[in-house]
Order: C-alpha cells, then sequence, then structure tokens
C-alpha cells in the first residue's frame, strides 16, 4: 500500500522558515519523482518544486526560487521542502505526491497523494 505522509506545516510570520517533510512508503522509490504542490483557498493547485528520487534532478517553480529549496534523504526514503522567506501567499495546504513520469510541476501528471499539511504565513 503506497503512503505519503506529510508533516512539518504550521503557522508562521512572514520572513520565517518551515521544513515540510513527506515520508513515502509501498512504492520502489528509484521509479519515481517526487513533488510538492500547494493549494490555496479558492485557487488551483499548483506545483513548487519536485526532484527524481534515483538521480536527484530537481525542478522548482518561478514563485519560489531562490526560497524554496527540496532535498531527499536515500535512506529514510523522505523528501524534504525547506521553505524560508515565507510570505503570506504562500499560505496554502501542501501536497507531497509521486509520479512514474520524469520530474513535473504539473499536478494532473501525479499518481499518488498525500493528505496535506497546512501552512499559513501570517503575522
Amino acid at each position: 500500500q503506497v503512503q505519503l505522509v506529510e508533516s512539518g506545516g504550521g503557522l508562521v510570520q512572514p520572513g520565517g522558515s518551515l521544513r515540510l517533510s513527506c515520508a513515502a512508503s509501498g512504492l520502489a522509490l528509484d521509479y519515481y519523482a517526487i513533488g510538492w504542490l500547494r493549494q490555496a483557498p479558492g485557487k488551483e493547485r499548483e506545483g513548487v518544486s519536485c526532484i527524481s528520487f534515483s538521480d536527484g534532478d530537481r525542478f522548482i517553480a518561478d514563485s519560489v526560487k531562490g526560497r524554496f529549496t527540496i532535498s531527499r534523504d536515500y535512506a529514510k526514503n523522505t523528501v524534504y521542502l525547506q521553505m524560508n522567506s515565507l510570505r503570506p501567499e504562500d499560505t496554502a495546504v501542501y501536497y507531497c505526491a509521486a509520479t512514474l513520469r520524469l520530474a513535473t510541476l504539473v499536478p494532473a501528471e501525479y499518481d499518488y497523494w498525500g493528505q496535506g499539511t497546512q501552512v499559513t504565513v501570517s503575522s
């Protein structure tokens, strides 16, 4: 059974940092790319960043470039999203997802999803 479990969300002030974690189980991660996607109230889901688990190739959305960093721990089957210099517009539910395709920021191309974790950036 495929499971993607996110953690690390919460309330943070503008300019602050959070690190999200995605623990994966039930799938051979060497064949997958893992992505972080988010959905703000009233908006469509959008890709934030993704990483090919086998070789580490990664992509990041322009809206978070220079502020967010994706990484993986091969031994722990875990992918992280380090989020710095957070802004109110980063407020959203953040999802971890897995795809058998090449690394992508397109939500429709993901096969498995976690339950999401809320990130709220507010003073």
